[in-house]
């Protein structure tokens, strides 16, 4: 489901759960001569399904909207670890200083790119992350040499900051692809159809057609899943992370540059 446009998902459901609503409107025969017993009985199972329903689109609203604040949570702790690892390259030796910070200029340039390109230029994004991790590899290299050179504690605190940067994009990548489970989407879909179902059902057994109300319903149910769904895609979508905090690092280095 991730590789299908929201808009998409969105119209689908809507087209579905209007489908639903006539299909239980002409399973019911009985023409609008149901008792009142009956008709309580349809009501109960609706107010139950919408309970139901109700419960599912706050469970999944909140899953969705935690998953968006830890992966805006990830961006920081990235930034903040690469700005460390670059403020630390100033207590490296004067000749593998000036090394170490061309390459991690280059290395931040690349995960700055690397998150502004879209999740459909799959190839494009697998060439930047693979720059990046070129890169990182020689600025590990360099600091490997500078560790076993010097032995000191102040070049090995530079060698934990690479240690951290490694983590929090291991950790960043993870919340990236971390995602609400389908199968809870799929459920969640399918109480809208039989709620729909059952709409078409209590409106037929009423002797009336489903009002303003019930499309209102549906329309907002549309809207509640496309933000959903837009809130669990990181890389797509209307609703993105604020890649900022990793932006204002490199212009850090960019300014201390010139």
């Amino acid at each position: 489901m991730y590789d299908i446009p929201t808009p998409i998902i969105a119209l689908l459901l809507l087209a579905g759960m209007l489908i639903a609503l006539a299909v239980g409107h002409a399973l019911d025969r009985t023409e609008g001569r149901a008792d009142d017993q009956t008709r309580a009985q349809s009501n109960t199972v609706q107010g139950a399904l919408t309970g139901l329903l109700a419960l599912l689109l706050g469970f999944t609203f909140s899953l969705a909207l935690a998953r968006h604040d830890d992966r805006s949570g990830h961006v920081v702790a990235e930034a903040n670890a690469i700005g460390t690892a670059w403020l630390r390259t100033s207590l490296l030796p004067e000749g593998a200083q000036g090394a170490a910070q061309v390459l991690l200029r280059g290395y931040t340039a690349s995960r700055v790119e690397a998150v502004e390109v879209a999740a459909s230029e799959i190839e494009a994004r697998d060439a930047l992350i693979a720059k990046a991790n070129a890169t990182f590899d020689e600025v590990w290299r360099i600091a490997s040499e500078v560790a076993r050179a010097e032995k000191s504690p102040v070049v090995n605190s530079f060698v934990t900051s690479l240690n951290d940067m490694i983590d929090a994009l291991a950790a960043r990548d993870a919340a990236v692809n971390r995602h609400v489970p389908e199968l809870v989407l799929f459920l969640m879909f399918g109480t809208f159809m039989v709620l729909a179902v059952i709409m078409g059902f209590t409106a037929s057994q009423a002797n009336t057609r489903p009002g303003v109300p019930a499309y209102a319903m549906m329309a907002l149910i549309v809207v509640l899943v496309f933000i959903i769904i837009d809130l669990d895609r990181p890389r797509r979508g209307l609703i993105e992370i604020d890649q900022t905090p990793l932006v204002e690092v490199y212009d850090a280095m960019l300014a201390a540059q010139g």
